[in-house]
């Protein structure tokens, strides 16, 4: 065949071979491209999935409990949502079920004490509790705030925030002593008392409202 003539043909062979491999390449991108938005897409939809889940599971783990939790106020500074706002002595003055233990507490003058510590667990009585306590006793210890006073209230207090999953045992308190917790779930003794509304938050404190007073043991 003429040198010219193959020339040419190879030319031809070419320039209609070029199209359809250009389109062969581009359809080959477009999938690609389709694969990993497909796969991109799935990933983000499965990890806000999981996201929403770890979410909820939070919420479930941090809300309070007990039947005691229904004299706590629906809103305001003395509801669930106002006492995390404040450190512990101030949110739990604005609870009236606390007022009490409050007055007591500013009795002591430990109210900044508890408002400045870092990370602490409270078992806070009710009114009703302190008004089971027997006369002698209470007035006792409210004519020696700086002494007896002094010391129950710090036997109600314990470092570190105690979740539920951890409140099961003896934990050192700020008196000096010891408390011993025992119970699971949402089931709880302390000492002699029940908890009643457990696992509230406040800004600085994780607080166990019981229906008794704690008394330390004589040293």
């Amino acid at each position: 065949m003429n040198p010219r003539t193959t020339t040419r043909l190879a030319a031809t062979f070419a320039a209609v071979a070029l199209p359809f491999a250009l389109t062969a390449c581009g359809s080959d991108g477009d999938s690609g491209t389709n694969a990993s938005d497909s796969t991109s897409s799935s990933e983000s939809m499965t990890s806000e999935s999981s996201e929403g889940m770890e979410g909820d599971d939070a919420m479930t783990a941090s809300a309070p409990f007990g039947d005691g939790c229904a004299a706590v106020p629906e809103d305001g500074k003395g509801s669930f949502d106002g006492m995390a706002e404040d450190p512990v002595a101030t949110a739990a003055g604005n609870n009236p079920a606390l007022s009490t233990l409050v007055g007591a507490v500013k009795k002591a003058e430990l109210a900044s004490t508890l408002d400045s510590a870092e990370d602490i667990t409270v078992f806070a009585p009710t009114n009703d509790a302190f008004d089971a306590m027997d006369p002698a006793t209470l007035d006792k210890a409210m004519n020696d705030p700086k002494g007896l006073l002094s010391t129950v209230l710090t036997h109600h207090v314990v470092e570190g925030r105690l979740a539920p999953e951890d409140l099961a045992g003896t934990h050192s308190t700020l008196a000096g002593d010891e408390v011993t917790v025992e119970g699971s779930d949402e089931d709880f003794t302390v000492g002699d008392a029940q908890v009643v509304c457990g696992n509230v938050q406040t800004a600085n404190a994780t607080v166990y409202i019981i229906d008794g007073v704690l008394m330390p043991t004589a040293k």
